[in-house]
């Protein structure tokens, strides 16, 4: 988990331990008619309501919900052959806004330098929050953590053959150190979930972190 701005980037992917579980997207929407400046007409304001009703994508987002454990394996050197730092901590997820969204809270330990240099135990907490957009077509996240003032945001689409989600974000722990993120939640069960966190480093993605979850029963 060092140097500590990519130490802190795998620490934000903990925010979609809990992505939606599966999902279909909806076909798309025939478009509005342009907006010329004037009132939305009655069509465009019907189209307008679709987009703000729940769908299978929303539900499935509340198979998640509920307690879960993880351990989670970090490769600072990007080499997942070589020995990984691992930490601990647990995740609740509630829906809310009648199920549109899910929140995610997650506490563990984690050992990180301090001031001096030494390596110390520290409270790792986060917060995430998660949706799916109608008028994206997209599933999407935030994240935020005790470990930065930033807010991750992340965007993402689902493979049912694989049942794997594909999502794409983007960290800056510097002013101009920016780092495009690939995160990749494999589900194995209704009770298990598989996540791994890839950063580009020179045009390659790297893996440097590995999540597993069981749901607590």
């Amino acid at each position: 988990m060092k140097p500590i701005h990519t130490l802190l980037a795998a620490v934000s992917a903990a925010a979609f331990i809990a992505v939606p579980i599966v999902a279909q997207t909806p076909e798309p929407a025939a478009p509005a008619s342009p907006n010329t400046g004037g009132a939305p007409s009655a069509e465009d304001m019907q189209k307008m309501m679709e987009m703000t009703k729940l769908n299978e994508n929303h539900k499935l987002l509340t198979d998640s919900v509920g307690n879960w454990s993880y351990t989670v394996k970090m490769w600072m050197n990007g080499d997942p052959s070589s020995k990984p730092d691992i930490s601990k901590g647990t995740a609740t997820r509630k829906a809310i806004m009648d199920g549109r969204f899910v929140v995610m809270d997650v506490t563990g330990k984690m050992d990180m330098p301090g001031p001096d240099g030494k390596v110390q135990s520290m409270t790792f907490k986060g917060h995430g929050l998660e949706g799916y957009d109608n008028v994206k077509k997209k599933f999407v996240g935030t994240w935020m953590d005790n470990m930065g003032t930033g807010i991750m945001m992340s965007q993402g689409d689902y493979d049912p053959s694989t049942k794997t989600f594909t999502y794409n974000s983007e960290v800056e722990m510097m002013p101009g150190m920016k780092t495009p993120i690939r995160e990749v939640l494999k589900i194995n069960d209704k009770d298990h979930m598989t996540f791994e966190w890839y950063e580009n480093r020179g045009g390659q993605d790297v893996k440097t972190m590995e999540i597993n979850y069981t749901r607590s029963k």
